[in-house]
């Protein structure tokens, strides 16, 4: 898929995150208070990336996960922004 085709597909909310490393306000994403159970995935490609079963309130405002699916298809970083230090997932 390319950039052009990534950009139509998202809302700009979604672009900023998924491409551009950007955040939606702690406390009001769609996902924040959810509890089904379920499998989180990339919104671009679908790749599963989280269980449900993995997720935590970490006190932060955002979903936490502390495992990422092992399928081959995500990468991880180090990210020190915010003022504190995480592994962030990303769909690979």
């Amino acid at each position: 898929m390319t950039e052009d085709e990534i950009k139509q597909k998202l809302t700009p909310e979604q672009y900023h995150v998924v491409r551009e490393k950007g955040t939606e306000a702690p406390f009001t994403g769609k996902y924040f208070n959810e509890h089904a159970k379920g499998m989180y995935t990339c919104v671009v490609c679908g790749a599963e990336l989280f269980s449900s079963a993995t997720k935590f309130d970490s006190g932060t405002g955002w979903p936490s996960f502390d495992k990422a699916v092992g399928n081959g298809k995500i990468k991880t970083e180090i990210d020190t922004s915010g003022g504190m230090s995480r592994v962030e997932v990303m769909c690979g």
